[in-house]
């Protein structure tokens, strides 16, 4: 089965301490199907305008992902992103954001794609996942992102959508503010309060935290010698941790935890390079490479 990923397809203009780039390809969706990609077929839906041209369409296409749902809009603009980042690469400072015709974004799955088993909704407004859970048919597993911008202007909506999904992915600065407290394991007990099944809490180049209902998963970060651009990782993050329980075709604990690990990895090649740049060569092998050091440096036992 493949893996349906509702979200923003972009150009992104950054800068970094390293370097920047112009009107790179980006946007949370192109970030997770490049990562699910790796271990999965993807189906994208999203919207673009003229300016989003033949070869990066062929450039998804190459990498597995079907774009059959991604809608152009003509004499329209793709959404542009400007920001930069400090040393502090847990912060992106945004300079400049065109909506352009992402403003307008309400997507209809089409049929072929109801039936998808594993959905990820990126950190789009609350009204538009919930109409997106609305039609889909019985899926496995729903994870949803958000933004500190929705938790400001419509958490009602957003607390509703978490009603209804599996899995929970917030960041540390999120998760303290959705439920205003500075400790994200009462932060987690609240989301996990309203039905969520799992949340985990990204936290950069700290790792992440997984929380379930009877259990609590601290996942370092792989340690990084150079990091380039965060752009884009914690959609990198959702795009490994989705795609390799889909390849397991089961959900437990056991998996749960290995698919953080997994995601963290998958995140740390996101941060190689420049937009997609950090992920575009990469193959399993490199993946599971660093998985298994990761694995053999967090390693200890019971006193």
């Amino acid at each position: 089965m493949s893996i349906l990923v509702v979200g923003s397809v972009a150009f992104d203009s950054i800068k970094t301490p390293f370097g920047q780039v112009d009107r790179t390809l980006g946007g949370s969706a192109v970030h997770f199907s490049l990562a699910a990609s790796i271990l999965s077929r993807v189906n994208l839906v999203g919207v673009v305008g003229s300016d989003f041209g033949h070869d990066q369409i062929t450039f998804l296409q190459k990498r597995g992902i079907n774009v059959d749902a991604l809608a152009k809009v003509e004499n329209g603009k793709t959404f542009f992103w400007e920001g930069f980042y400090e040393y502090d690469m847990n912060t992106a400072h945004t300079v400049k954001t065109e909506l352009n015709v992402f403003q307008n974004f309400d997507p209809v799955i089409p049929e072929a794609m109801k039936n998808s088993e594993y959905v990820f909704l990126a950190n789009i407004d609350p009204d538009i996942q919930l109409k997106l859970i609305q039609q889909v048919k019985s899926p496995k597993l729903i994870v949803c992102d958000t933004m500190n911008y929705w938790i400001e202007t419509k958490r009602d909506r957003l607390i509703d959508v978490l009603k209804r999904v599996n899995v929970a992915l917030l960041n540390d600065g999120e998760a303290r503010q959705l439920f205003k407290t500075p400790n994200l394991l009462k932060a987690a007990k609240q989301v996990l309060a309203l039905g969520v099944k799992t949340v985990i809490i990204k936290k950069g180049e700290h790792g992440a935290l997984m929380f379930g209902h009877d259990s609590v998963f601290s996942a370092p970060a792989f340690p990084m010698e150079d990091i380039i651009d965060p752009t884009g990782a914690g959609d990198s993050f959702a795009g490994g941790f989705l795609s390799f329980i889909d390849k397991q075709k089961k959900v437990n604990d056991r998996i749960l935890r290995q698919a953080v690990v997994y995601a963290t990895v998958i995140a740390s090649f996101n941060v190689q390079n420049f937009g997609t740049k950090g992920l575009e060569n990469v193959v399993y092998g490199d993946i599971k490479a660093r998985y298994n050091k990761l694995s053999q440096i967090s390693e200890f036992k019971n006193l």
